[in-house]
């Protein structure tokens, strides 16, 4: 599961980067942004529920795969939109498409043996994209990597909140 805290750490990143920039974006929305990190692998719910036994109880062909995809990605990130109040839809939708988008960009360089991605902008085309890959996703390197920079990013958030809420010391003369 290295490759899953690699992408919530990475979104972890992202999102408070930006939360430097936008005071919208508010410590429970760089949660979201994590949130949407682990969307596209909602796929390991077939770990508890096998595609199977979908196919069993609702008597139709049923796969899981399509959720790691731009597609079902996509969808599941829409029908998150109604469990949201109007007033934080649009924030909540913005930082889970960050966080998934930040999921496909660390799973575009996923070294494969065929050379090639898996067709993730599906449903839109069946293409694979060429990559000769810079990690495989059994690697444990890029989960320390994105975990000493999320403690760095963390770092300097707590030091940025401390200076803005302590008052400047007057200069004594």
């Amino acid at each position: 599961m290295a490759d899953l805290l690699t992408h919530v750490l990475v979104a972890y990143v992202l999102a408070t980067v930006l939360s430097w920039r936008y005071d919208w974006i508010t410590p429970p929305l760089v949660t979201v942004a994590m949130v949407g990190a682990a969307v596209p692998d909602l796929t390991r719910v077939e770990l508890l529920v096998p595609a199977g036994t979908i196919e069993a109880v609702l008597g139709v062909p049923f796969s899981w795969s399509p959720i790691h995809r731009v597609g079902g990605t996509a969808l599941v990130v829409l029908l998150a939109g109604p469990l949201v109040s109007a007033e934080h839809r649009r924030r909540v939708l913005v930082l889970l498409e960050l966080g998934a988008i930040s999921h496909y960009a660390l799973d575009a360089m996923i070294y494969t043996g065929s050379g090639l991605t898996w067709p993730m902008l599906w449903p839109l085309t069946d293409y694979r994209f060429e990559v000769s890959g810079f990690y495989r996703s059994s690697d444990r390197w890029p989960a320390l990597v994105s975990g000493l920079v999320a403690l760095v990013v963390w770092m300097a958030s707590r030091r940025r909140s401390t200076s803005e809420r302590d008052p400047p010391v007057p200069e004594r003369r």
